[in-house]
């Protein structure tokens, strides 16, 4: 597997397929034989701002990081163990109800997308 091209950037599916978010990072770890592996995806701003780096980078990871919840919680990991399928597309086998939403998205559904009239009935 090469992780540029087949993981990263990717968009994640749940096991319903309804979209998650994109692989933004990946987390590797390595084995008792010294061999590496991928332990986790990560997502959400911070992740993403990290990779990118730069200015624009310390900014989109900086503000995701002032809006989560905990002190420093770092990105949004996804245990490997829970990816089903590589395909096009990373599917997972669980329900996107059971992953943490990014702290940038809710902050925005919660004051910007939600104060747009008729955001709450949107089909």
């Amino acid at each position: 597997m090469l992780i540029g091209f087949d993981l990263l950037d990717r968009q994640i599916l749940d096991r319903d397929g309804e979209p998650v978010g994109k692989v933004d990072d990946v987390e590797l770890a390595v084995d008792g034989n010294g061999t590496p592996y991928v332990a986790a995806l990560l997502i959400g701003q911070q992740a993403l701002g990290d990779r990118i780096g730069g200015v624009l980078g310390r900014w989109l990871a900086g503000t995701a990081r002032r809006l989560a919840p905990a002190p420093t919680p770092g990105p949004i990991r996804i245990p490997y163990d829970l990816v089903a399928e590589v395909t096009s597309s990373v599917n997972l086998s669980v329900s996107r109800d059971l992953l943490p939403e990014p702290p940038l998205e809710s902050w925005l559904r919660d004051h910007l997308i939600n104060r747009i009239p008729g955001a709450d009935n949107a089909g």
